[in-house]
């Protein structure tokens, strides 16, 4: 039997479906939108208290700060935690560099299958 219109629509991949993100250092999720509530109340913590380790770790691996600042607050991370420090930045192309990677940034591909869910950054318009 045939599908109706809606589920078509469901099975189908688009472009407009697909995102590539760049990864930041210490990167490990996608960036949430602005008017996200968890990235509303960790931004505001490490504005308000920079040197709150929760803040830092979570701003961190969601992307929320600048590539510097990012590369600067995860050494710290790692430092504190005991890790070894794995970057990927377009600054290792000196071949004396012996580290593991090879200069090449990291791109991962995320597929959008919610769509709009209705919600803006401002959360103040109101609708009909």
């Amino acid at each position: 039997m045939s599908q109706s219109v809606a589920e078509a629509k469901l099975n189908i991949k688009t472009e407009e479906n697909i995102i590539e993100e760049k990864l930041k250092p210490g990167q490990k999720y996608s960036t949430p939108a602005p008017g996200n509530g968890d990235r509303v109340f960790y931004e505001t913590l490490y504005q308000q208290k920079p040197d709150s380790e929760m803040a830092q770790e979570w701003c961190v691996a969601y992307g929320i700060l600048n590539e510097d600042e990012a590369l600067k607050i995860y050494t710290q991370i790692c430092k504190r935690k005991g890790k070894p420090i794995l970057t990927t930045s377009s600054n290792n192309n000196n071949n004396n560099n012996k580290s593991t990677s090879k200069g090449s940034t990291k791109v991962r591909t995320i597929e959008d299958d919610i769509g709009d869910t209705g919600f803006n950054s401002s959360g103040w318009e109101r609708q009909g």
